[in-house]
């Protein structure tokens, strides 16, 4: 049962705030347009079987097979004085936990906003801030085929089916997605990017590997508590990146 991402397909799944109220369109541009400037309340929820323009970071386009991904986004009132970018890993950390709730497999996080499974991208974030909200969109690859994947990203893409074998019902694990962004939002409101280290910190895919930032060759040393990404360059000089371009050798 792989579904659809309808209202009365994802309803059930719904165990609290997040996700109400629910707009829901079968296409759309992106669901980022459906809520940045909506003035609605903290944890509504759009949700698409397609997008047709899609974005991730950097200006790329973010491309799906229609009715084969979650693609969702979600209103959220940030209290004054957090360090908003860090929404984009609280919101990788929930979708890890939803793979991995999904799958039984261990999901990683790869700074500052993708979910790895078997050193593959299923998921990426784009946090976007407009009025003091940020709408911070989720894209999980769940059910592609490889030949539906994208072949040239910069980071090999994977689905959870290419991975495992198995279709996944998508409003289930929208559901999921929801409740533990829910919750670890909740988490980081209370006590910042700090109270989630421990599980942020363990599921560091770039930690110890050789990447380049903006082209540079470096070694990733840790995500640090303020979010941000220490790195070794030069064999042993440390610098800490607050955003950039961050490739690992494969």
């Amino acid at each position: 049962m792989t579904g659809s991402l309808a209202p009365d397909a994802v309803a059930p799944y719904v165990r609290g705030r997040f996700g109400k109220p629910y707009l829901y369109e079968p296409e759309c541009e992106s669901t980022q347009l459906l809520l940045l400037g909506s003035g609605l309340p903290e944890g509504a929820t759009a949700a698409t079987e397609h997008q047709t323009a899609g974005k991730g970071r950097h200006g790329r386009a973010w491309e799906d097979a229609p009715g084969t991904s979650v693609l969702a986004s979600v209103m959220l009132h940030p209290p004054p004085g957090r360090h908003l970018p860090e929404l984009s890993l609280v919101a990788a950390l929930a979708a890890a936990e939803a793979v991995e709730g999904a799958t039984g497999l261990t999901a990683q996080v790869k700074w500052p906003n993708d979910v790895m499974l078997n050193r593959r991208k299923v998921a990426g974030i784009l946090s976007e801030l407009s009025d003091g909200t940020v709408v911070v969109g989720i894209g999980m690859n769940v059910n592609q085929t490889r030949e539906q994947l994208p072949a040239d990203a910069p980071t090999a893409a994977g689905s959870l089916r290419t991975l495992t074998g198995t279709t996944y019902d998508r409003a289930a694990l929208l559901g999921s997605l929801l409740f533990r962004l829910e919750r670890i939002y909740d988490g980081w409101r209370h006590g910042g990017l700090n109270d989630l280290y421990g599980e942020i910190g363990a599921r560091d895919f770039l930690r110890g590997r050789r990447v380049t930032v903006d082209g540079e060759p470096a070694t990733a040393l840790q995500i640090l508590r303020d979010g941000r990404l220490e790195v070794a360059v030069n064999g042993h000089e440390t610098r800490v990146v607050e955003s950039g371009e961050v490739l690992f050798e494969r």
